[in-house]
C-alpha cells in the first residue's frame, strides 16, 4: 500500500492522464483508430533527447561547464546572474527540468547559509529555465508536441517565440536587483573535462535529434540511431529516460483523440476556446501544468490559432508551483537542503511568478508579437 501511495504521489500527472484516458474509452470504445491518435514522432524524438541529455550528464559535461563558469565571480549578484543565464540558455538545448537538475544543486552548495540569496537565486533560476526553454522546439515537451502537431517550420516557430523570449530575458536581468549584492569567496574549483568516446557518441545522437526536429531526417531514423548507439556503447543509459512522462503523453493522446471523436463535445470545447486560446491555455496550465494542457487543448484549437496556444502554455509555466513540472523539481531540491524555509520559498516564488506572468500577458496584448 505504501508503494502505491508513493507512486501516486510521484506520478500524479500520469495517474490523472491514465484515468482520463480510461474514462474516455466509455465515450469512444477501443478500436484500431486509437493507434492513429498517438503522435509517434513526438514520443520518439522526446525519448531520443532524454537519452542524449542523460548521456551528456554521465560524461560530466554539465558539471564541468557549471563549475568552470561560476568559479570566476566574486559577488552574490554576479554569480547569480551567471547561474540564471546558464539556466536560461542551457534550457533551450537540454530542457528546463535538466537545466534545473544541473544548476540548482550547485546553487545550494554555493549559497548554503545565505538563505535570502539562495531562495531568490533558485526562484530566478527556475523562472529562467521555464522562460528560456520556450525559445526552441526541444526546450520542453509542450513545445515539441505543438511543433509536431501543427507542423511548424523552424522559421515560424522562432518568429513566434523570439520576441517573448527576448522580453523574458530582459525581465530576468532586471530581476537580478532582487539578489542581495554581497561579497563571496569560494575555493578554486578544479574544473577538468576530457571528452570520452561516449561524449562523441551522444554528440552525434544530439545532432541527429536536431536534424529530425528540423525534419531533415525521419524520426524513425533518429530512434534507430539512438537505440543502436545506446545498445552498443552504453546500455545502462536506456534506464534513464522519464518513461512516466512518455506514458503520460500516450494517455493524453488517447484521451484527446476519444473526446475529439465526439462532434458535440469537440464543438462545445472549441466554442469555449474560440478567441480565448492564449488565456484559457495559460489559466489551465496553472491547474494541471503546461505539458498536459498543451496535449489536451491542441486537439481543439485550429492551426490558425496555434500561436496563441504555443505562447499561452509557455508563459503559463509561470504562476503556480505546479504550472510547470520543472518548478516542482526546484522546490523539491531546495526542500531537501539544510534549514530550508519552505514557506518563505513558496511565498516568494508565487509572488514573483505571478508578477512576471502578469507582465507577459500584458505584453502579449500590447506589443506586436
Amino acid at each position: 500500500m505504501n508503494k502505491v501511495k508513493e507512486f501516486l504521489k510521484a506520478e500524479t500527472v500520469l495517474c490523472i492522464a491514465f484515468v482520463l484516458a480510461l474514462a474516455s474509452m466509455f465515450i469512444t470504445p477501443p478500436s484500431a483508430d486509437y493507434f492513429g491518435y498517438i503522435d509517434y514522432s513526438v514520443i520518439a524524438i522526446l525519448f531520443c533527447l532524454m537519452v542524449t541529455v542523460q548521456g551528456f550528464v554521465k560524461t560530466g559535461l554539465f558539471d564541468f561547464l557549471s563549475k568552470k563558469l561560476t568559479g570566476r565571480f566574486k559577488s552574490s549578484r554576479s554569480l547569480s546572474a551567471a547561474l540564471v543565464l546558464l539556466c536560461f540558455f542551457m534550457a533551450m538545448l537540454i530542457t528546463n527540468d535538466v537545466a534545473l537538475l544541473t544548476f540548482v544543486p550547485l546553487t545550494l552548495a554555493l549559497f548554503g547559509g545565505r538563505e535570502k540569496i539562495l531562495i531568490r537565486c533558485v526562484i530566478l533560476e527556475t523562472a529562467a529555465a521555464n522562460l528560456g526553454s520556450m525559445a526552441t522546439p526541444i526546450g520542453n515537451p509542450q513545445n515539441l508536441s505543438i511543433y509536431s502537431y501543427y507542423n511548424y517550420s523552424l522559421g515560424d516557430f522562432f518568429l513566434t517565440m523570439l520576441p517573448i523570449s527576448l522580453l523574458s530575458l530582459l525581465i530576468l536581468m532586471l530581476s537580478l536587483v532582487l539578489i542581495p549584492n554581497e561579497k563571496i569567496s569560494h575555493g578554486e574549483t578544479a574544473a577538468k573535462f576530457s571528452p570520452t568516446r561516449n561524449f562523441f557518441v551522444y554528440a552525434v545522437i544530439f545532432a541527429v535529434c536536431v536534424c529530425s526536429v528540423a525534419r531533415f531526417l525521419d524520426y524513425r531514423i533518429c530512434l534507430l540511431v539512438t537505440l543502436a548507439a545506446a545498445l552498443i556503447f552504453d546500455r545502462k543509459i536506456l534506464a534513464k529516460p522519464d518513461y512516466a512522462l512518455l506514458a503520460t503523453f500516450v494517455c493524453f493522446f488517447i484521451f484527446v483523440g476519444n473526446i475529439s471523436a465526439v462532434p458535440a463535445v469537440s464543438d462545445f470545447i472549441g466554442g469555449i476556446l474560440s478567441g480565448r486560446e492564449m488565456l484559457v491555455s495559460c489559466a489551465l496550465s496553472q491547474i494541471i501544468s503546461n505539458v498536459p494542457c498543451a496535449l489536451m487543448l491542441s486537439g481543439f484549437i485550429a492551426a490558425e490559432n496555434s500561436n496563441a496556444l504555443l505562447i499561452g502554455v509557455n508563459i503559463g509555466g509561470m504562476g503556480t508551483l505546479i504550472a510547470s513540472l520543472a518548478s516542482l523539481i526546484s522546490f523539491k531540491l531546495y526542500s531537501r537542503s539544510d534549514k530550508a524555509k519552505k514557506g518563505r520559498f513558496f511565498a516568494e516564488f508565487t509572488v514573483y511568478n505571478f508578477a512576471v506572468l502578469a507582465v507577459l500577458i500584458l505584453a502579449v496584448y500590447i506589443l506586436p508579437f
